[in-house]
């Protein structure tokens, strides 16, 4: 029976590049090197199919630690909410009001990239304090 060793998340995007250079700054990972005898992304990308060109290159984490994120151009815009969505997790062992301050600057951080925070969930007594936001392609994901 087979393992798993290593997981990729992709994202159907209209602009993979742009959503590329988001995430990696959400994440703090990188744009991989591009392939052997190419000098860039760019340069990779025009020798592909007219299909198939304008796909970002993905970013992954630099310390290989989290999972590679890629992705693909679709033609159609999102329309209905993420069955999947990211958890960033920027809050934890945090509990109350440390917690939702580190939430909140983490959110003022990626709206200046330009996410949109769509709803603070406050502490229950059961969940902690976690905010919903959309990254800038209207994908869902949370800070916890």
């Amino acid at each position: 029976m087979a393992h798993v060793r290593q997981v990729q998340i992709t994202f159907d995007a209209s602009d993979p590049e742009r959503l590329t250079h988001f995430w990696c700054e959400v994440l703090g990972y990188v744009v991989p090197t591009p392939p052997d005898g190419f000098a860039s992304w760019t340069d990779y990308d025009a020798t592909l199919p007219v299909a198939s060109q304008g796909r970002g290159p993905g970013c992954v984490d630099p310390t290989g630690a989290g999972p590679r994120l890629f992705f693909q151009r679709v033609p159609e815009d999102k329309v209905v909410k993420n069955r999947v969505h990211v958890d960033v997790r920027v809050g934890t062992g945090l509990e109350g009001d440390e917690r939702l301050g580190v939430l909140e600057a983490e959110s003022a951080r990626l709206v200046a990239l330009g996410a949109t925070q769509v709803r603070v969930q406050h502490a229950d007594g059961v969940d902690e304090s976690c905010i919903v936001m959309q990254d800038i392609e209207g994908n869902e994901f949370c800070l916890d």
